[in-house]
């Protein structure tokens, strides 16, 4: 980058800056990680110089260690640091580091080029200096009336444009906007609406502590200081956006129309430094009270043009560091405004940020010594993202009101009725679960994910799938359970970054994937304790969690040994689960327990057992208010479901969604009714549309509902006092609509679900669920995926004994496979492995292994469900496959082949 391209500099600050950063690259066009490198260097000649290298015998002679550099001044030694570094003097291994006084290296380099720049010939003769530059500077941003730079207003610009597009001369326009661009406060003042302008003028205004603690990123003083308020000489200029962001589009559509190549070497380059100047300023905590950093990044992030050519390479990496660094005060000011103003960008938004973080995945060298974690144009983007999926939230929390949130003293409240002390963990009330952290952008905002029910931009359009693939979990686990530890105020400054604190940009495979190693270091800290407790105090050790179960009495059993498990010591339902049936011989290795959950779900979701209702409209269970089972047996159904996410088994469940957001702790609303009863919703709806004044004449209808239960008994209830004799009106419509709902998704099953929710949280509470998952992917780790791509399960298979993909026995195998039903389908997936659904993320996520059995002969394929392998004899021809690989499926069941 030539320093003439710096010719848009209009204040020493900016040129000081740049110089300090840039100055190795004249002439040529490095990249933004070599000019931090060639800082980095400038930086340890300096300290050299001073400091020394800490070797008492070094011999160099630009060293201070060496005794030979003596009586420095700063402004010496900051002036030899840059001659060094440009004809790459030698440079001693330093102990010192030369962070710690970067600061100081700053402001000496600034006196230094303030005094020495007209001397230079090389920069004087190719950098253009504007007439600002010659003032007399002062130690503040300032400038008198006469010598102060202009800003850009709409009206200004337009002229400007049409001025340059008359004449066919453009250097008008690029001077202006290398005057403008570069300086944020020049661009924090252009583009101002008329209310804004006008309380610009009022006297100075008055901040706390806080807002300047903010403004600081200084988050750890003390909290008294909250209430005391001090004078500034300033108004607060970032505490709102006060940009007319119709104006700025106008002007921006302006600019389009002129040939981009025109104008963007200047906007480009002007952007960059703008930029990087407010990148350094965020970092180091010196925010400048005049500069309206908000207009700045609303003005920034409305180019048109950011996903393409240099602007994307150049501008876009450094602006969204810059971004990162904002307060949170002042994140949640954007995202307001974002919300209100910017919707109709925002899809626009995330596909140029997704494409910035999968160009830098897909290029880079990641490995054990520099995880995608350490990339700080993929966390800086990962950050900017996450205000866009707080302006997709905030933007839509207008459409659905604020539900209220089940707590755990409710449920409790609700079962202290039932004698059943199964149902009832009382130290789990009093938990403070570091994982239930909330994001606190989220909160600073007060929404909440799971009141966002029709999002502009569908959450799964957040999905990272490049990124997701490269991130490792394991390691990434590692930093989030760091930064749980750690207090919230140092999450961004000490802790390396984790994508699991972003969980909306990673797929429910990925985050299954961090859920995974997170029960299983739970799994195994239960196993060190009960190890220690046996050699400690002489107890039997019990590392796992064994049940011994009868195949004709599976409940039973299950629902004894998990009340005797519950009551002695809750804490065991967080080992590894393993099962053994009474009378078989097999070691648990993950098949038996398959089966053992698959066998439960069958028998309680039978409709003898009258404990769900069955829809068949939408083919889904319900609870059934009036069934006659023990809270015990909905607490088993709760602990089987937090079992199987636990231990990661597929369930073959079919609930409603409101299911699961009532797990995360929202209350059912009229909007779930949909899923649950169709019909009665659609009714419901109608009763709110209904145009006429006539509904209590015409409808009749009182407060007084009437519902069947699973063996078709009718009854009657009064959704408010004296119901009967209350009708439907006009008035009051959108009332009884909201208890009906809430009668049915929640009261009258109030019983049954405190139990079931009360079994799932003894086995889940202390996990990062509830942080990492919606309830739409807290589905997907119950049930698994509902896409049964065999495409993806065949691409995905290895092989194993002699078999390959081109094997013959093979290829006839996956002909078969693609030809058979759905149904069938399901079943060849039970036979295999021990599960007929599809994990999180697909088939390709499954890893099956075929394996050879031998030569052809008579026996039925066989399978270890256990490690998902499967056992297949080289058939003689592809007719022989198919009927021995169908009976196989047909009459397998238990442990053996029937």
């Amino acid at each position: 980058m030539s320093w003439s391209q710096y010719c848009f500099l209009t204040n020493l600050d900016t040129f000081v800056i740049i110089f300090f950063q840039t100055s190795s690259n004249i002439g040529n066009g490095q990249s933004n990680d070599k000019r931090v490198a060639a800082r980095l260097l400038i930086e340890q000649y300096y300290f050299q110089l001073t400091k020394g290298c800490g070797n008492e015998s070094c011999n160099n002679e630009h060293c201070a260690s060496s005794k030979k550099v003596v009586n420095l001044t700063p402004n010496q030694a900051a002036a030899q640091a840059l001659d060094l570094f440009a004809r790459k003097g030698k440079l001693c291994v330093t102990q010192i580091n030369p962070a710690e006084e970067s600061n100081q290296l700053l402001t000496e380099t600034k006196t230094l080029m303030k005094q020495s720049i007209m001397e230079h010939p090389q920069i004087r003769e190719s950098l253009w200096i504007s007439p600002a530059f010659n003032a007399p500077s002062t130690s503040k941003r300032e400038k008198s009336p006469s010598q102060k730079p202009m800003h850009l207003e709409e009206e200004k610009f337009m002229e400007i444009i049409s001025s340059c597009k008359e004449i066919g001369s453009y250097s008008r326009l690029v001077h202006t906007i290398g005057h403008v661009f570069p300086n944020p406060e020049l661009v924090g003042r252009s583009f101002i609406g008329a209310s804004a302008s006008k309380s610009s003028s009022l006297a100075p205004g008055k901040l706390t502590k806080e807002q300047l603690r903010s403004m600081e990123v200084d988050l750890d003083k003390d909290k008294d200081s909250q209430e005391t308020v001090l004078e500034v000489g300033q108004p607060d200029n970032n505490s709102e956006v006060t940009v007319d962001i119709c104006a700025v589009r106008r002007c921006f559509e302006a600019l389009d129309t002129i040939e981009l190549e025109k104008f963007e070497s200047a906007l480009v380059n002007s952007l960059f430094l703008l930029s990087e100047t407010l990148e350094l300023d965020l970092k180091y905590g010196k925010i400048i009270p005049e500069i309206n950093l908000l207009n700045v990044f609303v003005i920034a992030f409305e180019l048109p043009w950011l996903s393409t050519g240099d602007f994307f390479d150049k501008v876009l990496p450094v602006l969204c560091r810059a971004c990162a660094l904002l307060p949170l005060s002042m994140q949640a000011t954007l995202v307001r405004f974002w919300a209100s103003h910017c919707i109709s960008n925002l899809r626009n938004l995330v596909q140029t940020l997704h494409q910035l973080i999968s160009f830098r995945v897909l290029s880079g060298q990641f490995g054990s010594d520099y995880a995608v974690n350490d990339d700080n144009i993929i966390t800086a983007a990962v950050k900017v993202m996450r205000l866009f999926y707080c302006v997709n939230i905030y933007a839509s929390a207008g459409t659905c009101k604020k539900v209220d949130t089940l707590t755990d003293t409710m449920d409790i409240d609700e079962l202290q009725n039932s004698s059943d002390l199964f149902a009832i963990d009382p130290s789990s009330s009093t938990k403070q679960d570091k994982s239930k952290k909330e994001d606190l952008l989220l909160t600073e905002l007060n929404i909440s994910v799971l009141d966002c029910r029709r999002p502009v931009v569908p959450f799964p359009d957040f999905y990272n799938e490049p990124l997701s693939d490269v991130v490792e979990m394991d390691r990434d686990f590692a930093y989030f359970a760091a930064t749980l530890e750690a207090p919230s105020s140092s999450h961004s400054n000490n802790l390396k970054i984790s994508f699991m604190n972003f969980p909306f940009i990673l797929t429910p495979a990925a985050k299954a994937l961090g859920l995974y190693y997170d029960n299983r270091i739970r799994m195994y800290s239960e196993r060190r304790i009960s190890i220690f407790n046996s050699v400690l105090n002489g107890e039997p050790p019990s590392p796992y969690l064994k049940l011994k179960i009868r195949r004709d009495h599976v409940i039973d059993d299950a629902l004894i040994a998990l009340e005797v498990l519950a009551m002695e010591n809750p804490s065991d339902l967080k080992k590894q689960l393993v099962v053994e049936f009474e009378g078989e011989q097999g070691i648990d290795e993950g098949g038996l327990s398959k089966e053992f959950f698959q066998l439960v779900i069958d028998q309680i979701f039978n409709p003898d057992y009258a404990m769900f209702a069955f829809n068949s409209e939408t083919r889904n269970f319900w609870f059934n208010p009036t069934s006659f089972e023990s809270d015990a047996q909905f607490t088993l159904v709760g602990i089987m479901l937090g079992l199987a996410i636990y231990n990661t088994v597929i369930l073959d469940v079919h609930f409603p969604m409101v299911v699961y957001r009532k797990l995360l702790g929202r209350k059912g609303t009229f909007q779930d009714l949909q899923e649950l009863d169709p019909s009665l919703w659609k009714g419901l709806k109608e009763l709110l549309e209904y145009p006429e004044s006539d509904i209590e004449d015409t409808l009749m209808q009182t407060f007084r509902i009437s519902y069947k239960d699973v063996f078709g008994v009718v009854y009657d209830h009064d959704l408010k006092e004296n119901g009967s004799s209350c009708n439907v009106n006009q008035h009051n419509r959108q009332e009884f609509v909201d208890l009906y709902a809430n009668y049915l998704l929640n009261e009258c099953i109030g019983r049954q679900f405190a139990a079931f929710r009360r079994g799932f949280t003894m086995v889940t509470d202390e996990s990062p669920l509830t942080l990492l998952f919606r309830p739409e992917e807290v589905e997907q780790l119950v049930c698994g995926s509902h896409v049964f791509d065999f495409e993806e399960l065949q691409n995905a298979t290895e092989y194993d004994g002699g078999f390959s993909a081109q094997t013959e026995t093979i290829q006839h195998f996956w002909s078969i496979v693609h030809e058979l039903s759905v149904e069938d389908k399901r079943r060849l997936l039970q036979f295999a492995t021990g599960s007929d659904r599809a994990p999180v993320g697909g088939l390709g996520r499954l890893k099956l292994i075929i394996a050879r059995n031998g030569a052809d002969s008579d026996r039925l394929p066989m399978a270890h469900t256990c490690y998902n392998f499967l056992l297949l004899p080289e058939y003689g021809n592809r007719e022989k496959l198919k009927e021995r690989l169908m009976k196989a499926i047909d009459y397998s069941k238990g442990f053996g082949m029937l």
